[in-house]
């Protein structure tokens, strides 16, 4: 399995164009150490893009009710995933894609869903992924294209996984509501912000289950992780068309995500229902959406 390594003095970062351009490692310089931020991804399971770091989900984030997508007045069956009856992420991240340009510190990667016969989607796209080091700045870009004659729906977003080592990390989330999610979808536009997710300020995740999506995102402000078992951090900055967190913590699990994503969970059906908050853009024949998101390396104090 193929692994584009990206390196300088603050990051090492490891990229999986094979599977879907996934992350594989993302490790940060704490001393003479490097240490894992993000969930590392065991050599074995480089395949399989749900063990990843970090992968791409596009042209859609999370989940579609029962596969039906509803645009333009039509309604298109896709295929479903046979755990939730959902269709789940997109179709971008089990794919290969194309290394167009890489050095040691870049690398730029494509995708046209003309060469997949089976893409699970009604819509021709084609999709750009660029992951650079810059600085302290670990920068993941994404530019989605309507290859259609047709207009076209979209979404996009990055689902990475971060350590949840004994000494808790602290997550600060700048959202001020939230969606009422029922089985994980979206029925409704957002609400205010419950006590149980209000992350505006710095603290741990507790010991119940989040699986939750945040929104009304004060995009000038950065979402924070920090790690006091190493006394680094990470600060997300994300463009305002990410307008939405989805924060998730499994019980026992070493591991959290927090998922900058340009639409909600079920966001098609919500757009439908004519919910303006459900991100979801459309795009002209020929026209392109794109969004930068950048984790920065900081040092805590003890």
């Amino acid at each position: 399995m193929n692994v584009v390594a990206l390196e300088n003095e603050f990051w090492q970062v490891g990229i999986l164009p094979e599977t879907g351009a996934s992350t594989a490692y993302g490790r940060v310089r704490v001393g003479e150490d490097w240490v894992d931020l993000m969930r590392p991804t065991a050599p074995e399971d480089y395949g399989n893009s749900s063990k990843a770091a970090n992968f791409i989900m596009l042209p859609w984030c999370n989940r579609i009710r029962d596969g039906l997508l509803r645009f333009n007045g039509q309604t298109y069956q896709m295929r479903t995933e046979k755990d939730d009856g959902t269709a789940r992420h997109g179709d971008v991240r089990k794919r290969g894609w194309q290394v167009e340009s890489q050095s040691y510190q870049h690398v730029y990667l494509t995708l046209a869903s003309a060469d997949y016969a089976d893409m699970n989607y009604p819509f021709k796209f084609s999709a750009r992924a660029e992951y650079a080091l810059e600085g302290r700045d670990f920068v993941w870009r994404l530019t989605l294209k309507n290859e259609d004659t047709r207009p076209m729906p979209g979404g996009f977003g990055f689902h990475p996984y971060f350590v949840r080592p004994e000494v808790e990390p602290l997550v600060m989330v700048p959202c001020s509501a939230q969606f009422n999610l029922v089985n994980y979808l979206a029925e409704t536009g957002p609400v205010l912000l419950t006590n149980r997710l209000n992350f505006q300020q710095p603290r741990a995740l507790g010991n119940d289950e989040i699986n939750d999506v945040l929104t009304g995102r004060m995009v000038d402000a950065p979402a924070f992780m920090q790690f006091p078992a190493w006394n680094v951090g990470l600060l997300m900055r994300a463009d305002p068309i990410y307008r939405h967190l989805l924060l998730y913590a499994p019980v026992q699990q070493p591991f959290f995500a927090l998922e900058p994503m340009t639409n909600v969970n079920d966001g098609f059906n919500l757009l439908a229902k004519g919910i303006d908050e459900s991100g979801v853009f459309t795009l002209q024949p020929g026209e392109s959406q794109a969004g930068e998101v950048r984790l920065e390396m900081v040092t805590t104090s003890p």
